[in-house]
């Protein structure tokens, strides 16, 4: 089962940068995955209240070393090479075509099979794929099996080649979500560019920038405003990149992603301008809840200190006198 921490320390740091929603997705191991979540940055409540209600479902799929590293020299597994994650594609797809059509047929006796009721949700279009990309010919080879199928992608995550492609991506309505300049860490992001974004923005593909790491993910303002940086995209829709158009792609620009009547109240104060890197989100507002007070942190930091010092103070007055002390010993998080 797929579990999350809903009291992780990463959520509170993540609303504390200004993130009040997150689409959950596990590694890119498979060039078919799992099922994904989407939820609100509820931090405290029961991990199933943390899902955004009413959500489409999406699916991770996976593409390049990642994929074919993953199953390198165990003999085991399938596939070791480009050409066979393209196959698995077609395989299972091509499978569940033929699962679709048996279950059509009037008193069928087709055994229900979880993984194709996944992938015919795809074919149906109630299922929308994320896919984990870098390389162009990856991409183009992807974007040909679902034209050669019949089935769509939604958004291609990462995708440092996207530049190369936009063009192709935009006549098929399909979304990037990539890094603003983050790479030199494998072969496949030798050819990326700082300016990947701004290029399939100014092509007219839905560009957003995407995290992929808790630490990255508090900072995300700061990533937008790299786009300004690098092509002078407006700031207007640099913001977009963090905001409107990661909404748009998730299918929730209707409740989130912007301020108007009638949406959610996922709300960020700043302290200055959104893209500064001196500004700090002094609160945050999910479901016009505050989660994240800045003032009520830094008194809850000062209470801490405070608490902290006495307990020293305590531990070494104890120590004086010859009583027993012992190392401070921290309970284990709780992992539901």
């Amino acid at each position: 089962a797929d579990v999350i921490n809903s009291e992780d320390v990463n959520i509170y740091r993540q609303l504390a940068g200004g993130v009040t929603t997150s689409q959950i997705l596990h590694g890119s191991a498979n060039p078919i995955g799992g099922q994904s979540q989407l939820i609100k940055l509820r931090w405290g409540k029961l991990p199933e209240e943390l899902k955004f209600a009413g959500a489409d479902g999406f699916i991770k799929f996976a593409l390049g070393e990642n994929v074919k590293q993953s199953n390198f020299g165990t003999g085991a597994r399938f596939p070791v090479t480009r050409m066979g994650v393209e196959q698995t594609f077609v395989d299972n797809f091509t499978r569940a075509k033929e699962y679709k059509a048996a279950l059509s047929k009037k008193g069928n006796h087709v055994r229900r099979d979880l993984e194709l009721d996944a992938i015919a949700e795809i074919l149906d279009n109630k299922r929308f794929i994320t896919c984990h990309s870098y390389v162009q010919s990856e991409i183009n080879m992807l974007m040909h099996v679902a034209d050669s199928i019949g089935f769509k992608i939604n958004t291609f995550t990462h995708i440092l080649e996207g530049y190369k492609v936009a063009d192709m991506m935009k006549a098929r309505g399909i979304n990037a979500s990539t890094f603003s300049d983050w790479w030199a860490y494998k072969m496949e992001v030798a050819e990326a560019i700082p300016y990947n974004g701004k290029i399939m923005h100014n092509v007219g593909v839905t560009t957003a920038f995407n995290s992929d790491d808790a630490e990255m993910a508090r900072r995300l303002n700061q990533e937008a405003g790299k786009a300004v940086l690098y092509g002078n995209v407006s700031e207007e829709d640099a913001l977009k990149f963090v905001t409107l158009n990661p909404a748009t792609m998730l299918h929730i620009a209707d409740k989130v992603g912007s301020i108007r009547v009638g949406k959610d109240a996922d709300i960020v104060v700043w302290s200055d301008h959104p893209l500064s890197i001196y500004t700090r989100a002094e609160k945050t507002f999910v479901d016009g809840i505050p989660y994240w007070d800045l003032t009520r942190d830094e008194e809850i930091r000062k209470a801490q200190s405070a608490e902290r010092t006495a307990l020293i103070k305590k531990m070494q007055d104890s120590k004086k006198p010859g009583d027993k002390t012992q190392r401070p010993v921290s309970d284990r998080p709780r992992i539901y």
